[in-house]
């Protein structure tokens, strides 16, 4: 003791087992996560003419071309939703699940500079990802209530808030599965980096297996099992039915998908844990 002070000391040992999980320390770095949030948020749009925007101009974009190709030419049904609102909404929850994924696909590989220079949990990066990714999805929501109000105005589409009390939790979801799927990946790529360059390929193709494009109710009743089988897919159509009122989902699909989000998730921190002991020797 001196100065009437006492002296502290941080012991950092590496842990051996499987579940030997300090989660805890997650929430002791809660100040590195916000200023991560910042970093990933100013990083994304640096050196871009329209910066933010860019978070409007893709859902427009892509909301447009699922309109032209999707409602016009294939003429699939919307559920009586007015169709740029429709393809809207499933875009917009699923722009916010794949970039969940994309993005923490690659913590390992991206973060490799920063990990071998200091120590911190490293599940603070993916976390700090995901939560950075609400900001563009705060303001492509934001955009779609202007859509949805200018379709109101038109006499178009009958707003209903009864079941928007689930959106939280539905976003919540999204980001817990997306973080699941995407450190498992992150993992896995210090061993097969292949695995990366799959990521955005396999992706896309799970956007046409979930009900983004067309409602569930168009689905085959012999193709339903896709709506267990794929989590994801209760999770955009409840996400439609909390903003639009509209939507076909069944009790099981729920209970199925959130135990499906919470096994992924578990089983996503254990092999991330276990991975983050050695990886800086083979990354």
């Amino acid at each position: 003791m001196k100065g009437g002070q006492e002296d502290t000391e941080t012991v950092i040992r590496a842990d051996g087992g499987w579940f030997d999980l300090d989660l805890g320390a997650v929430w002791r770095y809660r100040d590195l996560i916000g200023l991560m949030v910042r970093r990933d948020f100013v990083a994304q749009y640096a050196q871009t003419a329209l910066g933010p925007l860019w978070a409007v101009l893709q859902p427009l974009l892509t909301t447009l071309a699922f309109t032209l190709v999707f409602g016009r030419v294939a003429g699939l049904p919307t559920d009586g939703v007015p169709p740029t609102l429709f393809y809207m909404t499933g875009v917009v929850g699923w722009s916010y699940f794949a970039s969940c994924i994309t993005r923490t696909a690659t913590t390992f590989t991206s973060n490799a500079h920063i990990f071998g220079k200091v120590w911190f949990p490293r599940l603070v990066v993916p976390v700090s990802t995901v939560i950075s990714a609400l900001v563009s999805l705060g303001i492509q929501l934001g955009l779609l209530a202007v859509l949805a109000g200018w379709e109101a105005a038109g006499g178009r589409f009958v707003p209903t808030v009864r079941c928007l009390w689930a959106l939280p939790l539905l976003v919540l979801q999204m980001g817990v599965l997306g973080m699941g799927f995407g450190i498992v990946v992150s993992s896995l790529t210090i061993r097969y980096r292949d695995l990366a360059n799959l990521v955005a390929f396999g992706v896309q193709l799970w956007m046409y297996a979930s009900p983004v494009v067309y409602p569930a109710s168009r689905i085959p009743e012999r193709w339903q099992w896709i709506m267990f089988v794929n989590p994801v897919a209760p999770v955009i159509e409840a996400f439609r039915l909390s903003m639009l009122g509209t939507g076909s989902l069944t009790a099981a699909q729920v209970l199925v998908s959130g135990g499906t989000t919470l096994l992924v998730l578990g089983a996503g921190v254990l092999l991330f844990s276990r991975v983050e002991k050695s990886f800086m020797d083979t990354v």
